[in-house]
């Protein structure tokens, strides 16, 4: 192997939005998860929501009550008038 080409492999700290904190190895001092398994319905048994960043939110906003067929007929709109 190549000296001083390989990344530093060392202890790393992975914190989990539940608070949770457990020690692996990796090349980069800490990890940010979202779920682990001390909180991940498949483990807990338990229904909970999950909502990654608001995706649902935006979801919502970008197609609301309008649905996605006026989404093409505003972009198709917007083509024509282009050209």
């Amino acid at each position: 192997m190549k000296e001083a080409i390989h990344p530093q492999y060392q202890e790393s700290v992975v914190k989990c939005g539940c608070g949770n904190t457990f020690t692996t190895r990796s090349t980069v001092p800490e990890i940010k998860i979202d779920i682990c398994n001390v909180c991940h319905p498949f483990f807990t048994g338990k229904l909970k929501f999950v909502d990654t960043a608001g995706r649902i939110e935006k979801f919502k906003t970008k197609f609301g009550t309008s649905g996605y067929a006026s989404l093409k007929k505003k972009k198709a709109a917007q083509s024509s008038e282009e050209s």
